[in-house]
């Protein structure tokens, strides 16, 4: 009498046992688990792309540096000159103390442009 019990009662504990461990399984299988699971990893996997393109172009600036002060030793460069101004130009040939233009104001003189639209068509 023991003895069937005792198998009914590892029998029992077995079942339960299976029955929790398919429980989870399907549980795990639903589309909204997979779609949560896919989600994490993608999410899991951009960080760790983000880290290792951040440490690369962290080496590479570094590098960068290196090599100009390399270049800038050999060529002998070792203070930065200012660049010159910017030249300006005037857009429209014709000014106000100009009186030739005062009455007749013209943009630009002597071209061989035409402003024909229908020229190129």
């Amino acid at each position: 009498m023991f003895r069937r019990t005792f198998w009914f009662t590892t029998g029992v504990a077995a079942g339960v046992w299976a029955t929790t461990k398919v429980n989870r399984k399907l549980k795990q299988l639903t589309p909204e688990s997979l779609a949560a699971t896919a989600a994490n990893k993608a999410l899991e996997t951009g960080q760790r792309l983000k880290d290792r393109a951040v440490g690369f172009a962290l080496d590479v600036r570094d590098n960068m540096a290196q090599r100009e002060a390399e270049l800038e030793e050999a060529l002998g460069i070792h203070d930065s000159p200012e660049l010159p101004a910017p030249r300006r130009y005037t857009a429209i040939e014709n000014s106000r103390s100009n009186p030739k233009y005062i009455e007749n104001p013209k943009y630009i003189e002597n071209t061989t442009y035409s402003h024909n639209r229908n020229e190129d068509h």
